[in-house]
């Protein structure tokens, strides 16, 4: 049933889809929001015959207590153990008997559980979702068979220096501070989640008001709504509300001795803005120029000129309160030095001497290109509504981002360099064959 139903939940206007702009296709947006605080926030895609949905919690990793680290990344492998309706067996079989995707994340920030089907299967996809994250059974037997698989994981996981490097790195930059520890947890907590340590994090974040459900492809905001309210509008709202404590960064330098690895891997970071913050294209550009492609300054340098590295690439590591520009290469244990330096003169290049006007056309121009690829497909259209309604409590048109992007200057450029390139603030962190090897700040400065 699609009727169109008046739903006793706050709804917003429809939103104007206007005409198209930059080549993009009008996006028709809804939200509505129960009255225990649900959040639920949709696209309609006529165009396409698939339909994604997602129930995403607001809260993941970071709000773990220290000695329960990785208690979000455990439940939910556990949801997919069983519920109280179906079987673990069932669940994927239910799904795999109408060719559907079913998945889940968990990140610092928020836990994801999400599906891809026909728009003909959304009700059956919605009651498997719903049924997920509703009623786990969490069985104690399952909870010791599951307890081995992540501590594999953890060990998997220690013996990829992608993981290893990154973990050592952050776990400095936002020292003692949930945001550098492990979402996988550690081998000690792991060790310790019974079943009573997972239903006391169940309860207190499996509540409605910390829930953003999404849907986006051929679906109507309207039956979304019915299956929603039927399945969530009895749950009530919990009594108090997650507080996050924000991080200070630590400028770091670590060097850490593997000799099994044959490359010696590096990370060198520089505190950035957050995920909110109005400077955040700036950043997004700023990115892309210094190794956000194989155009990239750094990409050109330390690769195609030097030959001193395979993979090299910047990143932005950004949260609601923090953010990093990281800085990865890979590289042999003779040229890390060379490598330190070459990373150092691009800093110094970009602060003292600025883009070119052709670099920042490319780099806007290669922004807007992804940020189209993109949102081509129903899962990331319904992950890019969920983001934005978490992140930023509203939703932004194609129209409008494309409108920031275009609106950074040189001078927005200079000035965040100005603000947060500075040598006392890198950060750096060295692992593989280090043979000796010896970093002071002296090999930061730019």
């Amino acid at each position: 049933m699609t009727g169109k139903k008046t739903h006793p939940s706050v709804q917003s206007p429809r939103p104007k889809t206007g005409a198209r702009r930059n080549g993009a296709t009008p996006r028709h947006v809804h939200k509505s929001v129960l009255p225990n605080g649900l959040l639920v926030v949709t696209e309609q895609m006529p165009h396409v015959r698939s339909a994604a949905l997602g129930i995403w919690l607001r809260t993941g990793s970071r709000q773990e207590n220290p000695q329960k680290g990785g208690v979000s990344h455990f439940i939910e492998h556990m949801v997919f153990k069983g519920t109280k309706h179906r079987t673990a067996e069932q669940i994927a079989r239910v799904m795999d008997s109408v060719g559907g995707h079913l998945d889940a994340f968990t990140a610092k920030e928020c836990v994801s559980f999400n599906t891809v089907v026909l728009d003909e299967n959304i009700q059956l996809a919605f009651d498997v979702l719903s049924d997920l994250v509703l009623n786990p059974l969490f069985d104690s037997h399952d909870i010791a068979r599951e307890r081995s698989v992540v501590l594999e994981e953890i060990k998997s996981e220690q013996d990829n220096p992608d993981y290893l490097l990154h973990e050592l790195f952050t776990g400095n930059f936002w020292k003692d501070h949930p945001l550098g520890k492990p979402i996988i947890g550690t081998k000690q907590s792991v060790a310790s989640f019974n079943r009573n340590s997972l239903l006391d994090e169940y309860s207190q974040f499996y509540q409605p008001g910390n829930m953003v459900i999404s849907a986006a492809g051929n679906i109507h905001h309207d039956r979304i709504m019915e299956l929603v309210e039927h399945r969530f509008r009895s749950i009530q709202p919990p009594e108090s509300a997650v507080t996050d404590i924000a991080p200070s960064i630590s400028s770091h330098i670590t060097l850490k001795n593997k000799q099994s690895l044959e490359q010696v891997h590096l990370v060198a970071g520089l505190p950035s803005c957050p995920i909110p913050h109005r400077d955040r294209y700036a950043w997004y550009i700023l990115n892309t120029i210094l190794g956000g492609g194989m155009s990239s300054r750094l990409f050109q340098n330390i690769r195609e000129k030097q030959g001193l590295a395979y993979s090299v690439y910047s990143d932005l590591a950004t949260y609601r309160d923090s953010g990093c520009l990281m800085i990865y290469v890979g590289t042999s244990s003779e040229t890390v030095k060379k490598v330190i330096r070459s990373m150092m003169h691009e800093l110094r290049d970009l602060k003292e001497n600025g883009v070119t006007r052709e670099e920042l056309r490319r780099a806007k121009d290669q922004l807007k290109g992804s940020l189209m690829l993109g949102l081509e497909s129903t899962g990331s259209r319904m992950s890019n509504i969920a983001r934005q309604q978490m992140y930023f409590g509203r939703f932004f048109t194609l129209d409008e981002i494309i409108q920031g992007i275009e609106a950074v200057k040189n001078d927005d450029l200079s000035r965040i360099m100005l603000e947060n390139f500075r040598p006392d603030s890198v950060s750096l962190t060295v692992l593989g064959r280090l043979n000796g090897l010896r970093v002071t700040r002296k090999d930061l400065v730019f």
